[in-house]
């Protein structure tokens, strides 16, 4: 269902994308011509799927690329109700740095200019680059400016795919969840920085001269060796001063320094627990003065585009079963209907593929090995032939 429409149980479901209806994607979907090289998507299953038709989404086609390319649906604001985003994806390249996100923007953003400079509503999924960066984004526009979660999620970093879910209530709370699992929940407020904060520490009050912080002290028992003043590098006695040296044209002769192996670095005190150790010191709270509530951090008003803007080394990921309603348990159904009967079967081709080409490669290296051997014992029966003819060349010249 593209649009706004009522589902099951009278959710509103404002966006909804299988891709089930092959080459009209284009109609539907909309490349950014920011950059003239922006790299270009196909509509695919991948090499290994779930179903050959169903499991067929979006995917990154070139490395090293920008991808820019977004969907219109009609305008709705989400004041007073739910909001669930969703969607797939599989980076079945098994992606080592690049976005695998979503974005969410109002009615007014300009599709064929989409960039990383176009200002969003929300900007929500998994960001892999090395080793350091496997989390999911929850972004939040407030006031024109993005507000990232303080939290970290983790994202999923195999190669199959993943359904990911941001739901936001307008109790101001939220939810993340992985394959229809929650991995993270809490308050808006609380977990981004849209405002000051409710409690700050009392200027007035400061920490009392006597209290002791410290977790460790040094050993007042604890005295420096007599023999542990060492300098680092000493002379080389070893070195004797070369024959060809001229003191009038290089100068007067030194003995080299070396690092002394005597040398043990700054004598410092073991350290022992603190007997006198009270804790961190409590901070007094007060009211912040300048902490003003809001109420509507949640919402958004002309929600109209959902947009693809990121940036993959290595292409291949896959996206597919988008979804944006106001109910959590439609979205939870939907999950379970597309992602959730399609993940075993794609689990079990690419095992299979992955068993093939094992097979495959151990019947290349026997191959190898064969003919290997199979050179080995020609080059032996030739050497044998040649000192056959040697031995007879031998007894005839005799």
């Amino acid at each position: 269902l593209l649009g706004a429409a009522l589902g099951p149980a009278g959710a509103a479901v404002y966006f909804q994308e299988q891709f089930l209806d092959g080459a009209n994607w284009h109609k539907r979907w909309m490349n950014s011509e920011h950059k003239p090289d922006l790299g270009k998507f196909k509509l695919t299953a991948g090499k290994f799927y779930g179903d050959p038709v169903r499991d067929k989404g979006l995917q990154t086609t070139e490395n090293s690329k920008f991808y820019a390319i977004s969907s219109r649906f009609k305008p709705f604001s989400n004041k007073g109700k739910t909001l669930v985003i969703q969607y797939t994806v599989k980076h079945e390249q098994k992606i080592d740095c690049g976005g695998g996100y979503v974005k969410i923007f109002s009615s007014n953003l300009d599709q064929k200019n989409l960039s990383a400079d176009s200002q969003y509503y929300i900007m929500f999924g998994p960001d892999i680059c090395g080793s350091e960066t496997k989390k999911v984004h929850v972004i939040l526009n407030y006031k024109n400016k993005p507000h990232p979660i303080k939290k970290l999620i983790r994202c999923k970093v195999d190669g199959y795919t993943h359904l990911y879910t941001l739901i936001i209530k307008p109790d101001q709370t939220y939810k993340v969840k992985i394959d229809n699992e929650m991995v993270a929940s809490g308050n808006l407020e609380d977990d981004l920085d849209f405002l000051q904060p409710r409690k700050i520490n009392d200027p007035r009050v400061k920490k009392p001269l006597d209290w002791d912080d410290r977790v460790q002290i040094d050993d007042p028992d604890d005295v420096k060796p007599t023999d542990w003043d060492e300098p680092e590098y000493i002379m080389d006695t070893s070195a004797q001063k070369p024959e060809d040296w001229d003191d009038s044209v290089n100068g007067e002769w030194h003995r080299p320094m070396v690092k002394n192996p005597l040398y043990r670095g700054e004598w410092k005190p073991r350290q022992i627990d603190n007997p006198n150790y009270r804790g961190v010191w409590p901070h007094p709270q007060i009211d912040n003065p300048n902490y003003s509530p809001d109420f509507s951090i949640y919402s958004y008003e002309n929600i109209s585009i959902i947009g693809l803007d990121i940036w993959q080394v290595r292409a291949g990921t896959i996206f597919d079963n988008f979804l944006i309603t106001d109910d959590e348990e439609y979205a939870e159904d939907f999950g379970d209907e597309t992602w959730g009967e399609t993940k075993g079967p794609e689990k079990e081709m690419s095992i299979r593929q992955s068993e093939e080409e094992q097979q495959r490669d151990r019947t290349t290296e026997e191959k190898y090995f064969q003919e290997k051997i199979k050179k080995k014992k020609e080059r032996e029966k030739e050497h044998r032939r040649e000192r056959s003819v040697r031995k007879a060349m031998k007894k005839e010249e005799l």
